[in-house]
């Protein structure tokens, strides 16, 4: 499967870029200034047709407003989430010395949708898992027999997303990662911060993980 990790952004997150052969793309989470996710798909003749959301944060969509031209309203994020889409929080600007006018026009989506026509037989299945806040979701990305999650900030390498910010509910993470558990243990993870993993390395280490 092909696509690139940028990480983007005052806080580092990562933006995952996915091509298919005939340049065709889709990013997830633009945390921040793109032009090295431009200028990338430029020297590679890619067309990158739509933004997928894990979740509100700025941190995590803080360079939206770069995509827009490319991708008009094929920006989608969670139903809970999409007010912080529309109107970015001023105190979360303030706070992380970031600006956003955020968006206008997207899509919303939701638990058990899948996601197609973006790139080549890429197919893309929306896991809603609430806890970092109430419209976090995951990706399952796939294309032809590999598949991927892009897990937003719900699972990292050795930990789980913090609960302690407005929306936040720690019951409902930990429900979450229960269902990531029932994912097989070869599952790649591209996490929202930090390096990649996979669900059985999270499965036997990560201290978060349910017994």
């Amino acid at each position: 499967m092909n696509y690139k990790r940028f990480p983007l952004g005052g806080l580092w997150t990562n933006g995952y870029l996915f091509y298919d052969d005939s340049g065709d793309a889709f990013f997830v989470d633009p945390g921040g200034d793109a032009q090295e996710v431009f200028e990338f798909a430029k020297l590679n003749k890619m067309k990158i047709k739509a933004v997928l959301l894990t979740h509100g944060h700025l941190d995590h969509l803080a360079g939206i407003e770069d995509f827009i031209p490319l991708v008009g309203d094929a920006i989608y994020i969670s139903g809970p989430d999409s007010p912080l889409l529309k109107q970015p929080p001023e105190e979360m600007q303030r706070a992380l010395g970031m600006t956003s006018r955020g968006a206008e026009k997207f899509r919303t989506v939701a638990d058990g949708d899948v996601l197609t026509g973006f790139a080549g037989g890429f197919e893309v299945k929306v896991v809603a898992t609430p806890g970092h806040t109430q419209g976090s979701v995951c990706y399952l990305i796939k294309s032809g027999d590999e598949q991927i999650l892009a897990s937003g900030d719900t699972l990292f390498a050795q930990s789980v997303g913090r609960t302690d910010l407005p929306g936040g509910d720690e019951r409902q993470l930990m429900e979450s990662i229960i269902k990531l558990s029932e994912m097989p243990d070869d599952l790649e993870v591209l996490p929202g911060h930090g390096p990649t993993t996979n669900i059985g390395r999270e499965r036997r280490s990560n201290p978060f993980w349910p017994r």
